[in-house]
């Protein structure tokens, strides 16, 4: 059976993709930074959709020091390839937004370092490690269909100037999906690009009521929020291999947001 890797998988877009996933019958890795006791419901939830999972607990871009990011990258695809023995599909869905949203003009190099170590850092040099192992398992077995889908946000390009840093590493995710979509094809291994727009987690709950109003008036195309389960549609249809012919590719899921109107 196929195994996904979904970092942040336990909660908001994170366990949408994985819900969808296991739904599509993979079985599971999950990463998070909770305890396993804290996510135990979660994984028994997920379970119930008549697959394997298992939770990976660390944090795929410590601050503390690179030597720390590497134990717990490695350490997670340790116990993937001990439990499993194979990976079919990573998810690069962990992500974080500035503590405090600032003007570009008062960004602190802090959370500069804060946001881009989790949401770019951690998505290249954890991409990096996984695509080594997917080429591993195509050079073993020639009907391996690997797959790398990266969670981006509507914030690839659209400017948000009181929170650059969060911006700015969304656009650098963008780059991540052209550099190792070039490098991977040869091998037949897919990476995709999954742009959400503004969708109901509990990292948009401080905004609600901004968002209520601008969707209102008018902000996308289709007058609702987005959810987890939009992107957890995308994410399994990518992962089933419905777009084989479209690595690279940034699929926009946001309402029509972006749409350039008059």
């Amino acid at each position: 059976m196929a195994v996904a890797f979904i970092t942040g998988g336990s909660r908001g877009i994170g366990l949408g993709i994985s819900e969808h996933l296991a739904k599509k019958g993979f079985d599971l890795a999950i990463n998070g930074m909770r305890n396993a006791d804290s996510v135990a419901d979660v994984i028994d939830h997920l379970k119930s959709y008549g697959v394997d999972v298992i939770y990976c607990q660390g944090n795929v871009a410590s601050r503390e020091d690179r030597a720390a990011m590497l134990r717990d990258r490695a350490a997670m695809l340790s116990q993937i390839k001990n439990h499993y023995g194979r990976l079919d599909v990573l998810v690069n869905n962990a992500g974080v937004a500035p503590k405090v949203r600032n003007d570009v003009l008062a960004t602190t190099e802090e959370s500069y370092d804060y946001v881009l170590d989790t949401n770019l850092k951690a998505n290249y040099f954890l991409t990096q490690s996984v695509a080594n192992w997917m080429i591993q398992q195509k050079e073993k077995y020639a009907d391996f269909q690997g797959s790398i889908i990266n969670i981006s946000s509507i914030s690839a390009t659209v400017a948000s100037v009181n929170r650059g840093e969060y911006c700015v590493s969304k656009a650098g995710i963008a780059m991540n999906t052209q550099l190792f979509a070039a490098r991977l094809g040869e091998y037949g291994i897919n990476v995709y690009e999954v742009r959400p727009g503004v969708i109901k987690t509990d990292m948009t709950a401080t905004v609600t009521e901004k968002y209520d109003n601008l969707i209102e008036n008018g902000l996308t195309v289709q007058k609702r929020w987005g959810y987890p389960d939009d992107i957890g549609r995308a994410v399994a249809a990518l992962a089933i291999g419905d777009f084989p012919y479209s690595t690279g590719s940034v699929f926009m899921i946001d309402g029509g947001l972006t749409i350039p109107r008059l």
